[in-house]
C-alpha cells in the first residue's frame, strides 16, 4: 500500500486541517484594534495563518473570546507549514484585581462596620 497523495489532495487536507483548528479555537490576537484568529499556542509563542493576518510585530493583546489574557511584546520566528510561528520577548499575563503598594495581613478585617449607639 502506497502512502502517496496527490498535491492537490494533500492541499485539500492541509486546508481542511487549518479550517477546523480556526473554527474550534476561540483565541484572538489585536494589534492596532484589529483582531486575529490564532490558530495554536505554547509556553513562549503562538501561531496564525499567514494568508489572514499580516506580519505581525511589536505589542499585541491575546484574548480568549472577551476575557484578556495577556499582553506581549512578540517577534516573527518561522513559516512553517501554513502558520507564522510568533515567539514572545516578553509576556505580562492580566490581572483581574487591581495591584496593592502594601502587605496585606493574612487575619486583616474586610470591613469595619459601624457599631450602632442610640444618642
Amino acid at each position: 500500500m502506497s502512502t502517496f497523495l496527490p498535491k492537490d489532495v494533500q492541499a485539500g487536507l492541509d486546508a481542511a486541517r487549518r479550517q477546523a483548528a480556526r473554527k474550534r479555537n476561540r483565541l484572538r490576537v489585536e494589534v492596532d484594534g484589529t483582531r486575529h484568529p490564532v490558530l495554536r499556542t505554547w509556553d513562549n509563542g503562538f501561531s496564525v495563518d499567514p494568508e489572514q493576518v499580516p506580519l505581525l510585530r511589536g505589542l499585541v493583546d491575546l484574548y480568549d473570546g472577551a476575557v484578556h489574557l495577556r499582553r506581549c511584546l512578540i517577534v516573527a520566528a518561522a513559516e512553517e507549514d501554513g502558520e507564522t510561528r510568533y515567539d514572545y520577548k516578553r509576556m505580562t499575563e492580566i490581572s483581574t484585581e487591581q495591584p496593592l503598594d502594601f502587605a496585606r495581613a493574612e487575619n486583616a478585617p474586610v470591613a469595619l462596620l459601624a457599631h450602632d449607639t442610640p444618642e
